[in-house]
């Protein structure tokens, strides 16, 4: 049976033989090789633009209109992890609202599939991350509104983590998003994510919470005044161990920044229940192993550092030599900078070495220079026979 499609092992071949300096190109290629040569190149180039205009074209077609011709949920997911893929590049994903594709993307939010839901805010997500221009454009097409909208609402709870972590890269560094998630109360949606069973929910609304306290500290009191101590403290006994991490590092922002009467010390600081968790956790850190011991060090470090701003004495922890091990504090040895230091430095260096060694070896011996103008000594005998004794004899005579 004949193979299909190009012919790699033969392509590969003639490269070879016109690239290796031992076979020039005396000949010129036929009409029929060039044809062949530029099929061969063409099958496996894609035109992201051109590929992006024809998902865009999917994306608008009506859903129903999908359906009847054989399109699946699948078949949109798997389009939309080809899309992800694209606007992985700033550029494509600037590009991808001038050919108008961020808007039916953003319908996709509303899809009666969990799954389309979910898959449409990740590649959301993936335009807006440190990108400013999409943040922006998303905003002007008011895509926050579906994006709250399934974060605080979707009975789907994978489509519910998703659209948060699109939120999450939405207002990274953009305080119009910000505001914007302030005044569709955010945090009390936030709170409520802190209430899930589901602990991939759990960490993304803990990152979110830390990065917006932050970004802006007045809003210790908002969290504080909707109760998020109580749920945090709750959290820092988790059994998963990057909950517990977030738990602690929010209730740590809230006890550093406290004010007034909302969050100062009879919320956090003299809160016996606290008290009990960070005992809790020291006991349980002191009975780690030391690999457990190596992964939970900015757990260890989270314990001390609150247990010290809300009790101002440091922790047992610290007394025990488990905040920071032995080795953790000393720099990593420098075994990599020799071998990626650039050839024509080391070129340098090494002959400068050289140099001065040479010059060491060739180097004249030190001579003196005459001192100050002193008096003349004595005159000597000039004879150099003379006897002891006969220097100050009369040789006149």
């Amino acid at each position: 049976m004949a193979k299909e499609g190009p012919n790699w092992d033969g392509l590969l071949k003639w490269s070879l033989s016109h690239a290796d300096g031992t076979n020039p190109p005396s000949r010129n290629l036929s009409e029929e090789d060039r044809r062949w040569f530029m099929e061969a190149m063409q099958a496996q180039t894609v035109d992201v633009i051109k590929r992006m205009k024809e998902i865009t074209l999917v994306m608008q077609t009506p859903e129903q209109v999908l359906e009847s011709q054989g399109v699946t949920s699948q078949d949109i997911e798997d389009m939309l992890d080809e899309l992800q893929e694209h606007v992985e590049s700033i550029d494509m994903a600037n590009d991808l609202n001038s050919i108008g594709g961020l808007v039916p993307l953003l319908g996709y939010l509303k899809n009666s599939h969990a799954n389309i839901r979910a898959k449409a805010a990740e590649v959301v997500s993936t335009i807006v991350q440190n990108n400013p221009r999409s943040q922006q454009l998303v905003m002007e097409a008011n895509g926050l509104e579906p994006l709250l909208s399934n974060f605080t609402s979707d009975p789907d709870v994978t489509a519910r983590t998703k659209a948060l972590g699109a939120i999450s890269s939405l207002i990274r560094h953009n305080k119009p998003a910000i505001a914007a998630f302030r005044l569709a109360n955010g945090y009390a949606a936030l709170r409520d994510a802190l209430s899930s069973e589901n602990v991939r929910f759990q960490r993304k609304a803990l990152n979110v919470i830390h990065y917006l306290l932050q970004e802006n500290h007045s809003d210790c009191n908002v969290v504080t005044e909707l109760g998020f101590p109580r749920v945090m403290m709750h959290l820092a006994s988790s059994d998963d161990g990057e909950v517990r991490e977030g738990a602690l590092r929010g209730l740590l922002e809230l006890a550093q920044n406290k004010s007034g009467e909302v969050a100062g010390s009879s919320s956090i600081e003299e809160n016996e229940k606290l008290k009990q968790i960070l005992q809790e956790r020291i006991r349980g850190i002191s009975s780690m192993s030391p690999e457990d011991l190596g992964a939970a060090k900015e757990e260890r470090q989270l314990v001390d550092s609150l247990w010290n701003t809300c009790y101002n004495e440091p922790s047992s922890l610290r007394e025990k030599g488990l905040v920071v091990l032995p080795g953790e504090d000393a720099l990593p040895p420098d075994v990599a900078s020799k071998h990626f230091e650039p050839p024509l430095r080391a070129w340098a260096a090494n002959r400068n070495e050289d140099t001065m060694s040479s010059n060491e070896k060739k180097q004249a011996p030190l001579l003196l220079g005459l001192g100050p103008p002193t008096q003349d000594p004595p005159a000597q005998n000039s004879f150099s026979g003379a006897m002891p004794g006969e220097e100050n004899r009369d040789t006149s005579a």
